[in-house]
């Protein structure tokens, strides 16, 4: 049975209000829900006995230790999709928590940036149909050739066929084969406004790509595994829209990087929500530096992601 967001709202109103001490009031303003809802969900919590921790169900200790990942790493919003459960498998169940709340975050009229990836093909692929109003999604970074599975163009154009949503692509390569080539297309005035709006949004969904030698980049033939193994010696440690960052999450003033046709890095640092989905134990490292960069306020993993994650920062 999916991770319900509801249940992950009912938990976090319980978590602010008896282990905080927030008022009622206040853990209305912070979840950015009604006050009458904080009290229908608290009184809901009390009846269901989770107000005690020692004796919550394993729903429940999953959400506390969200909310102490989010209290450690200053997040907005945790999501842990649980691996010790029979009855769920994380690789079908990730996809499915993911776009439920994707779609929970969406408000009428928002413009809404989509990277790429096999994560985010995934969710467009379970992702239900709905009919929003005035909701724009556009594509981050450029495009890869027509072989390769899971390219910018196809999330984009998928997350707004399910959303019913106007779809933005980016109709540019997303590595270009000379740096002097990238800057004169990202002058021209159809590509530079498309970029500049990348800003305007207030909601992203991406993951954080590894630098292993069958990463995207390297299967996209952007770079060679050579290559790639030379960057993590410079000190590369994930890929952001197609982007490689360093391990404090910071845009690396490389070749590759001033090649790409992609979102500035700034810009999406500036979106309001940016809702990171990482399921893979070897993304350990990328998702660090993506949030020591800023690049994530809501986050969706697994329990022993989240774990590592709360151990590491605990750590300092």
């Amino acid at each position: 049975m999916p991770i319900r967001t509801t249940d992950q709202i009912l938990h976090k109103a319980a978590w602010l209000y008896y282990s905080h001490g927030l008022r009622q009031d206040e853990v209305a303003q912070k979840l950015n829900i009604s006050r009458a809802s904080v009290a229908t969900y608290l009184r809901r919590a009390r009846e269901m006995g989770i107000v005690t921790i020692s004796t919550s169900s394993q729903l429940f200790t999953d959400d506390v230790l969200a909310r102490e990942l989010e209290d450690a790493l200053g997040l907005t919003s945790v999501w842990i999709v649980p691996e010790d459960r029979s009855a769920l498998d994380p690789a079908t169940e990730m996809p499915v928590v993911a776009a439920s709340v994707f779609q929970s975050l969406i408000r009428k009229g928002d413009r809404v940036g989509v990277a790429w990836g096999r994560t985010v093909y995934h969710i467009a692929d379970v992702m239900p149909f709905a009919d929003l109003q005035d909701v724009t999604v556009v594509q981050l970074c450029g495009n890869l050739g027509a072989p390769y599975s899971y390219r910018p163009d196809q999330c984009t154009t998928e997350i707004a066929r399910r959303l019913n949503a106007q779809g933005i692509n980016l109709y540019a390569p997303l590595v270009l084969s000379s740096e002097r080539l990238a800057e004169e297309l990202r002058a021209e005035p159809v590509i530079r406004e498309q970029l500049a709006t990348i800003a305007d949004c207030r909601l992203a969904l991406y993951s954080v790509g590894g630098i292993e030698d069958d990463s995207h980049l390297v299967k996209c033939g952007a770079l060679s595994p050579d290559d790639m193994r030379r960057m993590g010696e410079k000190g590369a440690a994930g890929v952001i829209a197609g982007q490689l960052i360093d391990t404090e999450g910071q845009w690396m003033d490389c070749a590759h990087n001033r090649r790409c046709i992609s979102a500035d890095l700034q810009s999406i640092r500036t979106i309001e929500k940016r809702l990171m989905v990482v399921q893979e134990d070897e993304k350990f490292a990328p998702l660090v530096a993506a949030i020591r960069g800023g690049f994530a306020s809501q986050l969706i993993v697994t329990t022993s992601m989240a774990r590592r994650l709360l151990k590491k920062w605990n750590k300092g």
